[in-house]
């Protein structure tokens, strides 16, 4: 909409006068939160240790993550693989799929 006027704390319509606050409308350019969860759909957040749930080869090796395998600490990040943590001695990134949360 063009015909909105913005005061301090609500928007009005020029059109019809209709007044509505501001705290209403969420902000666009406001990020959204990503939500990432396990196999199981536990949510994953920073901190949390997860464990392999299947065995995985890993790709330009001869290794693979076996089940059962736990993390350190995990990190999140954006994109395919959203872990990233260290396994066996090695930094990779994973995606959640593969993994279950270890429950504290």
């Amino acid at each position: 909409m063009d015909d909105v006027l913005t005061h301090d704390k609500i928007y009005e319509c020029m059109t019809c006068g209709h007044e509505w606050d501001r705290t209403d409308i969420p902000d666009e350019d406001a990020p959204e939160e990503r939500v990432v969860k396990d196999a199981y759909g536990n949510v994953l957040e920073k901190g949390d240790v997860v464990q392999m749930i299947k065995d995985i080869k890993m790709k330009g090796s001869s290794d693979v993550l076996k089940s059962g395998t736990k993390s350190k600490p995990i990190s999140l990040q954006d994109g395919d693989h959203e872990i990233s943590c260290r396994m066996n001695g090695i930094a990779i990134n994973l995606k959640a799929q593969f993994v279950k949360k270890v429950q504290s």
